[in-house]
Order: structure tokens, then C-alpha cells, then sequence
């Protein structure tokens, strides 16, 4: 892992949060995009070198609607960028960490992503990411 990718907060209205957040960081998010195979719609923001990408629930089974209705609103995960996923989840699983993707999956913004089991990371979901290379 050699960066924070983005921080991932749980909202219950993207059109509001995105007012929010644009106010807040001083900028536009720059992409909107729906994860179907995980019921969440995200919106991503730059700010200076870092990211935050906005996640709200597109029905009532998805992870973020279980989170929102146990925890609210708030942070709900910290993305690490990493160069080889597969290489990593290994690593990862010889220290003993339960990774709740063994096989890598497409994920928002161009991204393969993985996450690690929060009981294991003094409860902090802990997501995996690698950029999807053309070609």
C-alpha cells in the first residue's frame, strides 16, 4: 500500500451531500457513477492530492443502507491504492487479515477493489484498490 486512495462516507442524499461537499472542499465533484452489483450510487470529489467519494444506498439491501441505518451517516471506509491487488490480498491474508473479496471486483472509478473485514482492523473497513489498466 503506498497511499490513501479516497475516504468513503455513507450519505443519505447524494444531490444534497454533493451541495455539501462542493461548498465544503471548494470544488465540483467530478464524476457521478453507479455501482449496480453493490447497490450504491458514488460521487467523487478532488481535493488537492486526495479523494472523497460521497456513497448512497440505491436500495435497502445494499451495504450502505445497512450501515446508515446501524451507524448513520459518517465515514465508512479508507481506500489504500496498491500496485498488484492479488499480490496484496495475499500478503494480507498471511498477516492473518480476513479479506472479504479473495478475488478482486470492478469497483467505482475505474478501480479493481477488494476489502478487508473491519473486526480485524480495530473496526475500520478497510477497501483495496487498484487502477484498471487500458489495454
Amino acid at each position: 500500500m503506498h497511499k490513501i486512495e479516497h475516504l468513503g462516507i455513507a450519505v443519505k442524499n447524494l444531490e444534497e451531500s454533493n451541495i455539501l461537499f462542493a461548498k465544503l472542499l471548494g470544488t465540483e465533484h467530478y464524476k457521478i457513477e453507479e455501482v449496480a452489483s453493490e447497490g450504491v450510487r458514488t460521487s467523487f470529489f478532488k481535493s488537492g492530492p486526495n479523494k472523497v467519494e460521497l456513497l448512497e444506498a440505491t436500495n435497502a439491501d445494499s451495504p450502505i443502507a445497512k450501515f446508515l441505518e446501524k451507524k448513520g451517516e459518517g465515514i465508512h471506509h479508507i481506500a489504500f491504492a496498491v500496485d498488484d491487488i492479488v499480490a496484496e490480498i495475499s500478503r494480507l491474508k498471511g498477516e492473518g487479515f480476513k479479506v472479504l473479496n479473495e478475488i478482486p471486483k470492478k469497483g467505482a472509478d475505474n478501480k479493481l477493489v477488494a476489502f478487508l473485514h473491519p473486526k480485524g482492523t480495530n473496526d475500520v473497513l478497510v477497501e483495496l484498490c487498484q487502477e484498471i489498466k487500458e489495454g
